[in-house]
């Protein structure tokens, strides 16, 4: 069950559909709109990814560079042996991390999210690597004791390296990384109302954020509104800028951001840096998988989302080629370049990644579209 759902339908640059259905507050009875705020979590990552490659094209660095060029506490890394039941059971890393693994998440980093229990998913609570109220700066020196789970560009595990690249982008343009965004990516697709945190005149129109009765069990009814991950969570700045999870932003915003990436117009990046953004970039037989889940057959990676090599059982048949990510409270968008069809769909419920609406919404527009 949904509180609440918007979503918009491009055809080209052309928006075909748009509609706001539901309330986005239960409770309140508040119907919801299109200027409604949602926390969009890891759909940050699109926008962290395309400020990186702002930078690349511009010759700041080249995405085999090592990051260790600009963030020295990142070199010489140490690995998890298979097995390890401690964090100094550990190898040397075989080389160094790349941009390119940050941006694909095979830097062997790690997340401490979706893998309690785990050696690094306790020493990431322990240093509070992801708390809001720790700096990029900071993040970086907690985690530059740390050991990797896997040598450098040999797995994928989704991780905290968009943070890092958030990081990289202060040290590269000399900016706060909320400025840079703004000047260089929110001001030019005119993405007014997307930023780190909610300015207090607009507190009323951020979405009410739900869980369900049962995280394992998405279509059992009931909802229970929480504040996540932490009471009054984006009501006000924050010391972190979290390049992998900390935006808001509105469904017109997001629509612009995905206009600024497709072709027929001005783009936010040259032709050649979008085509290898889509393109996967892991190795063949490759695909990306999470510690719950599993490997998700079919799956590659680009250089800021996830890439449809060959359609599942949950996919449009003709999804191939397809680019998309979405965020753990159910925001998604996806850019399909065969079929001419780009989306964003938003919600608020928590682990709404991949749920099963977004798979159900995605197959209706293709049917209806193509």
């Amino acid at each position: 069950l949904l509180a609440g759902v918007s979503y918009a339908i491009l055809q080209g640059r052309e928006v075909i559909d748009v509609a706001c259905i539901g309330a986005a507050d239960i409770v309140n009875k508040i119907a919801l709109r299109e200027d409604h705020l949602f926390r969009i979590y890891s759909n940050t990552k699109l926008i962290t990814s395309c400020a990186v490659l702002l930078l690349y094209e511009e010759g700041h660095f080249q995405l085999d560079d090592p990051i260790e060029r600009f963030i020295p506490q990142l070199a010489n890394r140490r690995v998890l042996k298979l097995a390890a039941t401690t964090l100094d059971d550990t190898e040397p890393a075989n080389g160094s991390i790349t941009i390119r693994h940050l941006l694909t998440h095979m830097s062997g980093l790690g997340y401490g999210v979706l893998d309690p229990g785990t050696l690094l998913f306790k020493a990431f609570t322990e240093r509070k690597i992801l708390s809001a109220m720790m700096p990029l700066s900071e993040m970086i020196e907690q985690l530059a004791p740390l050991p990797l789970l896997f040598h450098p560009g040999t797995a994928w595990e989704y991780s905290i390296s968009i943070d890092v690249l958030g990081r990289l982008v202060e040290i590269v343009s000399g900016q706060r990384f909320d400025a840079f965004l703004r000047a260089r990516i929110f001001a030019p697709l005119g993405m007014v109302d997307t930023g780190f945190h909610v300015p207090t005149s607009q507190h009323h129109r951020l979405t009410a954020y739900y869980k369900g009765a049962d995280v394992m069990k998405p279509m059992k009814p009931g909802l229970t509104r929480i504040e996540h991950p932490y009471p009054g969570a984006y009501l006000q700045a924050a010391p972190r800028h979290s390049g992998g999870g900390g935006l808001v932003s509105t469904l017109s915003d997001m629509v612009g951001l995905v206009r600024g990436l497709l072709p027929g117009g001005d783009t936010l990046l040259k032709p050649a840096t979008l085509t290898l953004m889509m393109t996967n970039q892991l190795p063949a037989g490759r695909s990306i998988g999470f510690p719950t889940l599993g490997p998700v057959p079919g799956k590659g990676h680009g250089l800021a989302g996830a890439v449809t090599l060959q359609p599942n059982p949950f996919d449009p048949p003709n999804s191939i080629d397809e680019f998309q990510w979405g965020g753990i409270g159910g925001t998604h968008w996806w850019i399909s370049p065969r079929t001419n069809l780009s989306a964003v769909l938003m919600t608020q419920r928590h682990m709404g990644f991949w749920h099963p609406f977004a798979f159900e919404f995605k197959k209706l527009v293709y049917a209806a579209a193509t």
